[in-house]
């Protein structure tokens, strides 16, 4: 089994698009105005609408209410990317940090509230950690 991808449902698709579009500095495939993907060499990001829960027979996911899930991304400098999202990122959670466990971090939200962490390791052993995984 491949992981293949995180979807998030939202009322929003083209703001999401949009706000993911400057995040990640790639651009986004639209095979439908309710439906959206970041293809990327580790992992697909995918955004629906909410209206397409409803083609699953998946009543139980509920648009931008998401508080357990952070969705992460690893970069080559963490501080750069800090600066480069200011303009535009409302909500920051956590100011670049070192974490204990070797990577530094920053935390913001996206336009529907969910988690985004951008990390690098920066500690011999998060280095060795993280080689060959990404």
């Amino acid at each position: 089994m491949n992981f293949a991808s995180v979807r998030i449902i939202t009322d929003g698709v083209d703001r999401l698009v949009e706000f993911y579009e400057k995040v990640l500095g790639v651009s986004a495939e639209r095979p439908a105005p309710v439906f959206a993907e970041f293809v990327m060499p580790s992992c697909t990001l995918a955004i629906g609408h909410s209206q397409t829960v409803q083609l699953f027979g998946a009543g139980s996911a509920v648009a931008a209410d998401n508080r357990t899930v952070i969705l992460e991304f690893h970069v080559h400098n963490v501080d750069a990317e800090y600066e480069r999202l200011k303009p535009f990122v409302v909500e920051w959670v956590k100011e670049p940090t070192t974490m204990p466990w070797g990577n530094r971090a920053v935390l913001f939200r996206d336009p529907d509230g969910n988690l985004i962490n951008l990390f690098t390791p920066v500690t011999e052993d998060a280095i060795k950690r993280f080689s060959g995984r990404l």
